[in-house]
């Protein structure tokens, strides 16, 4: 049975699925009928998971993946208009719902632990924001990534924020304003992901590059990822100063010195994580 196949959802199924393959932790989208929009549940289901790996030191990566043709369309938007009919006319549930997803979009920049998208379809609006917020992302040579909310009346302006800390301001905007798709390959080409493979093999090759990463020192990694997203959001002298304090840190870990006199003895580290 082909794998797309039996990963299909079955009546009532989770609609996150979560499996472990030896240190990596995979989250599954699993809404396919409404192209794993990310509902209410949806939302809570995907930080609550995160939540639980932050702190479960058995993991040492994610990947998260999708099942259907379509990897994310975003926000539920039937949910969403159904609170047209409250008192003030839904403002305080689109609030709690903006705020709710931009939180589990923080999750994963500050999970510490790496996290690589795989993305087998469409990735729009809030779906775009997830493989934006993830720290590398795998796509299959079938996807496409869009914000098309200007198309509806409705500006991508929560996607925009991850969107735009991912690729230039002109290549953002143009997606922002226009609402078209780019392909796996452009988006490629702009940095919004880092490699376009064969469909059909996006979850393999996410999977082998997180376990590339979770071969090196967990310390080292949580370290840097915290540092890399800190530093971005500071002028250039104040980042400087920041990543000098880390370094010297990170030169006083146990495995910075491991590691070290690993390279120096030409042996392979001995990592202990602290």
């Amino acid at each position: 049975m082909p794998a797309q196949a039996a990963r299909a959802a079955a009546p009532h199924a989770p609609i996150l699925l979560r499996e472990k393959v030896g240190s990596i932790a995979i989250l599954t989208l699993n809404r396919p009928a409404v192209r794993n929009s990310l509902s209410e549940a949806m939302i809570a289901e995907l930080h609550g998971a995160l939540n639980e790996i932050r702190d479960d030191d058995s993991v040492r990566g994610v990947v998260l993946a999708a099942n259907g043709p379509a990897f994310s369309a975003g926000h539920d938007i039937k949910e969403l208009t159904t609170r047209r009919s409250d008192a003030d006319r839904g403002r305080a549930y689109f609030a709690h719902m903006m705020n709710a997803c931009s939180a589990m979009m923080q999750a994963v920049v500050h999970l510490p632990k790496p996290v690589v998208a795989s993305v087998q379809g469409i990735a729009t609006a809030a779906g775009c924001q997830l493989v934006a917020s993830c720290d590398l992302a795998v796509a299959s040579e079938a996807a496409s990534f869009a914000t098309p909310g200007v198309d509806i009346g409705l500006f991508c302006s929560t996607p925009m924020v991850a969107l735009s800390r991912n690729v230039p301001r002109k290549q953002a905007m143009e997606m922002l304003l226009t609402g078209e798709p780019i392909s796996a390959a452009t988006a490629q080409s702009i940095g919004l992901i880092n490699r376009v493979v064969p469909a059909g093999t996006e979850r393999d090759a996410a999977l082998a590059l997180a376990q590339k990463v979770a071969l090196k020192s967990a310390y080292t990694v949580k370290l840097g990822k915290e540092a890399f997203y800190r530093q971005a959001e500071m002028n250039l002298a104040d980042a400087y100063r920041f990543a000098a304090e880390v370094m010297t840190e990170n030169m006083m870990a146990r495995d910075a010195e491991e590691g070290i006199g690993a390279f120096i003895e030409k042996r392979e580290p001995k990592w202990q994580d602290k």
